[in-house]
């Protein structure tokens, strides 16, 4: 395949213009580059843990490396010497997901969250002149106050006194220091914390339209290193919020719920921001290095990057009126017959060069090649982002459309996950630059016929009529999309007739695997006397009919899924306890907030960020810990984990592939970069962390590790992990309940499906 240029220029004339610049950002760039990543190896493994390690974290010198694991110990590291400087027995009972270095401290005081939601503070020079295996110190500060596992932590730059905590149970809590270095356990008749800083037990969102009325378990919250009144955190929905601590109430106790605080932004991708889906969520959030973007990991989805500065009507913000409009056809754009507004392929400004035009040609004719050919669709794909991100500025706006039509289609055919949904966004930008294109018209109306719209679908297709009406392809596809709609309305009438009602399971209804994965307490949080929603019933005896798929030796030749046996598995879920629930209301785990009585307005729905770049290719399914990082100081790179046990680098401005490497018998989970070096750390289900450096002899786009070796082509790992994301979630995570009950033993009526080693 042609190979593409990377922006970030040539490394040696980027040293040699630091002999003469003595700008900042030169050291910066000399950080992280293209060269250095694609010569990215692995260099050492640190071991010292005995189960999965969930957290990493660098200090901010760059000097210590601190970690967190399902051993319920916190190391830390030397970056120097690589070796184990201490180890800590930190009382936790459940395994531990973050931990942190406390910033201005001289790295003695570090915390640490955990699945037996509690906070603790350490001060590791009680460990000075103590050998690695005398390690068991007392915390000096114990927080018991969250009731669900607690899944992040957060620090303020220069701050040695606050440390933020982000749980499952709704709430993100500021733990000051200096007022109080314990609390009695959540539910506790005595307990008295007043350190809710966001209470959002009734704050989550199945679509942006929807008033938010569910708990929104958090699962991960960053702030900012630029401007530390900014408060970014994710969870249990698709919508990321961001929220100024200055327009924050002052922290209060959990004792009633409130209304969840007006939030300065939500971050979402226009496609995922109606879909409605229980089981997807984000399961990490965080800011880029500058402080002006977010990066954002859905689980069963992609990483996206967005921008956190957007001003009123800005072209990245949207409401629910514009995600419609993007699948809908305007006939004022085709109303008046109009010529095409499209220009001379004429670059502007001072790309006007022809080297630059000839390029994008070249580039413009490969990516149609490939679309002929029916192959290399992500090669084809990669040449049009090229001339769009490169040069779109500049490019005439004839080229535009052609570039963006053949990048649609190519999508189209792709069949990437989601892939449909970028395809109607180049759709729709190709209709607005030439109003009059047949070609824009007729793929959008078989994109829209992809994605089932087939009502959608004709309009765009009797639009093609209008602009082509001695077409007999136009024809052909009207006639075909009525078809579709009348089949559909037959099996719709067929399937009213044919419905009988299901007999009900002994003490109530079947629930589906989603009811128990993604129900949380919020489901029984509407008032007392108000009806409950079909998945509001969390306090009854209830037979859970789970399908599932396991290994198993079978014939690839004759199953399009080799190797997978399919089956059903029921289970028995019991109420729970009168005071068992009546301790849940006392604690606030229960009832409405005070607000929700009195509200009679109708909910205004709001607006939300929208993607500027996608990072697909990794697979993020299997674990809810998983990250996606910016890497070095200026943030040019995006790097994630991914259930295959592997991790991968895009660039960040194109979202362009750049390296595969392996790093995990499993699943990679966490991906921290040194603050100053090109040195990356991973960790996941193993027991030790990766250590990476640019030591190979070598450039190249794929690495392996002593985890397995290297892959013979990128492109097979990443249409693998497609295809797992592309399956039903519920059918993968049968798998992962099955392990869970090999791993475990539950107790009778205590199923708590993501406590595994795993997540």
């Amino acid at each position: 395949m042609e190979s593409l240029d990377f922006h970030d220029g040539n490394i040696h004339n980027l040293v040699q213009s630091r002999c003469l610049d003595v700008r900042p950002d030169v050291n910066r760039s000399l950080q992280i580059h293209s060269s250095l990543i694609r010569r990215l190896s692995l260099e050492k493994e640190l071991e010292g843990h005995q189960g999965c390690v969930n957290a990493i974290a660098w200090n901010s010198k760059g000097s210590l490396l601190i970690s967190g694991s399902d051993d319920a110990r916190i190391n830390i590291w030397n970056y120097s010497s690589r070796n184990l400087v201490h180890s800590v027995e930190t009382g936790h009972s459940a395994n531990i997901f973050c931990t942190k270095f406390v910033p201005e401290t001289s790295d003695e005081l570090v915390v640490s969250g955990a699945g037996d939601a509690e906070v603790r503070l350490f001060n590791l020079s009680r460990l000075n002149g103590r050998g690695v295996d005398d390690n068991a110190i007392a915390p000096s500060a114990l927080y018991q106050c969250h009731t669900r596992r607690v899944k992040k932590l957060a620090v303020e730059v220069g701050n040695p006194n606050v440390v933020w905590s982000a749980s499952e149970d709704g709430t993100l809590r500021q733990h000051d220091f200096r007022e109080g270095s314990t609390c009695p356990p959540a539910g506790s008749s005595h307990q008295e914390c007043r350190n809710v800083l966001l209470d959002l037990r009734c704050g989550a969102k199945r679509s942006l339209a929807d008033p938010p009325r569910h708990t929104l378990a958090l699962k991960s919250c960053d702030i900012s290193a630029t401007r530390p009144h900014l408060l970014l955190v994710g969870g249990s929905d698709a919508f990321a919020r961001l929220y100024d601590r200055r327009m924050l109430p002052p922290p209060s106790s959990s004792q009633g719920k409130i209304a969840p605080p007006p939030c300065v932004n939500y971050f979402c991708p226009m496609h995922l921001s109606d879909r409605g889906h229980s089981s997807l969520h984000l399961t990490h959030v965080t800011f880029s290095p500058d402080g002006e973007e977010v990066l954002l990991s859905y689980s069963g989805e992609h990483v996206y990057l967005m921008d956190v500065n957007q001003g009123s009507g800005s072209a990245m913000q949207y409401t629910t009126e514009d995600a419609s409009q993007l699948m809908s056809f305007t006939p004022l754009l085709n109303e008046v017959e109009t010529t095409s507004n499209v220009s001379p392929n004429v670059l502007s400004g001072k790309g006007n060069a022809p080297a630059v035009l000839d390029e994008c040609r070249k580039l413009i004719q490969r990516a149609q090649r490939y679309l002929d050919e029916g192959k290399n669709y992500f090669y084809g794909i990669e040449a049009c982002n090229e001339v769009l991100d490169r040069y779109g500025h500049h490019i005439g706006t004839k080229m535009k459309h052609d570039c963006l039509c053949i990048r649609g289609a190519l999508f189209l055919k792709r069949k990437w996950k989601n892939d449909v949904h970028m395809a109607i966004r180049d759709f729709y930008s190709a209709r607005r630059v030439d109003s009059s294109s047949f070609k824009a018209h007729y793929l959008m109306s078989e994109a829209l016929s992809q994605l089932g719209k087939h009502e959608e679908a004709l309009e765009f297709a009797c639009a093609c009529q209008h602009l082509a009406p001695s077409s007999s392809e136009i024809t052909e596809r009207v006639e075909s999309i009525r078809k579709d709609i009348a089949a559909g309305e037959v099996e719709k009438n067929g399937k009213a007739n044919d419905r009988t009602p299901r007999s009900e399971p002994r003490g109530g209804r079947v629930l589906s695997l989603s009811d128990i994965l993604y129900r949380t307490e919020a489901n029984s949080d509407n008032s007392q006397d108000g009806p409950r929603s079909e998945r509001e019933d969390s306090d009854y005896d209830g037979e859970v009919e789970l399908d599932f798929e396991t290994s198993m030796s079978g014939d690839e030749e004759h199953d399009a899924e080799p190797n997978i046996l399919h089956g059903s598995l029921n289970l028995r879920i019991h109420r729970r306890s009168d005071a068992a629930r009546e301790g849940g209301r006392a604690n606030g785990s229960y009832g409405s907030p005070s607000s929700s009585n009195n509200e009679k307005t109708q909910y205004q729905p709001g607006v939300a960020i929208d993607m500027k770049q996608r990072y697909v290719g990794h697979c993020n399914v299997g674990t809810d810990i998983k990250q996606a990082s910016f890497l070095g100081q200026k943030g040019e790179y995006i790097a994630s984990g991914s259930d295959d046990g592997r991790w991968f680098i895009w660039e960040k401005r194109t979202g362009r592939f750049i390296k595969m490497l392996q790093g995990d018998e499993a699943v990679v989970n966490c991906v921290q970069c040194h603050p100053y070096d090109c040195v990356v750390a991973t960790s996941g289900i193993d027991n030790t962390i990766k250590i990476w450096s640019p030591t190979a002899a070598v450039p190249s786009t794929v690495a392996g590790g002593a985890a397995g070796p290297e892959a013979a082509d990128f492109l097979d790992a990443m249409e693998s992990n497609q295809r797992r994301l592309c399956r039903n979630r519920e059918a993968i995570l049968g798998f992962e309940i099955l392990e869970r009950f090999r791993m475990h033993d539950f107790t009778e009526g205590n199923l708590h499906p993501f406590e595994c080693a795993q997540s």
